[in-house]
C-alpha cells in the first residue's frame, strides 16, 4: 500500500511541476532545451516525439534519487530492491503522465485523446498512448 501512496504522491508532485515547467506546450515543446530530431528507425518507438535535453535530464534525476536508498544505508543492493525501483520509476511516468493532463488547466481530462496530444498521437492505441499500454504492465510485472 505504501508504495502506491507514494507513487501517486510522488506523480502528483512531479505533474505538477511539469505544468509549472511547460504550461499548455507539453513534450518540452517551448522549452530552451536541446533536441534531436526522431531518426526515422525510432519512430516506432517515440511517434513524433524529439529526444530533449529535458527529457533526457529529468529522467536521469529521477532515477539517480531513486537509488539514493542505496547510498544512504537504508536498504543493501539487491536484485529484488532494483526491481522495486525500476517498477517505481516505470509506474511513475506513466501516472505522471496521465496527470499532467488532469491538473493541466490549459488541458484537463476532457481533452486527453489522440486528436488533442501532438506528442502522443501518433502512438496512440484505443483510450490512451501505447507507452500506457506497455508501461502499466512492466512496471507491475
Amino acid at each position: 500500500m505504501a508504495f502506491i501512496v507514494e507513487l501517486g504522491a510522488a506523480a502528483l508532485v512531479g505533474a505538477l511541476l511539469e505544468v509549472q515547467i511547460e504550461g499548455e506546450n507539453g513534450w518540452a515543446e517551448n522549452l530552451p532545451t536541446w533536441e534531436v530530431k526522431t531518426p526515422s528507425w525510432a519512430r516506432p518507438l517515440l511517434g513524433a516525439r524529439s529526444i530533449t535535453g529535458y527529457h533526457v535530464f529529468v529522467q536521469l534525476f529521477m532515477l539517480v534519487i531513486l537509488h539514493a536508498p542505496y547510498a544512504l544505508g537504508f536498504v543493501a543492493p539487491s536484485l529484488s530492491a532494483e526491481l522495486r525501483i525500476l517498477s517505481f520509476l516505470v509506474l511513475f511516468w506513466v501516472v505522471e503522465d496521465f496527470l499532467w493532463f488532469v491538473v493541466n488547466p490549459e488541458f484537463g481530462i476532457r481533452r486527453f485523446r489522440r486528436g488533442e496530444i501532438w506528442w502522443h498521437a501518433a502512438t496512440w492505441w484505443g483510450f490512451m498512448p501505447r507507452d500506457y499500454w506497455i508501461g502499466l504492465p512492466l512496471g507491475i510485472g
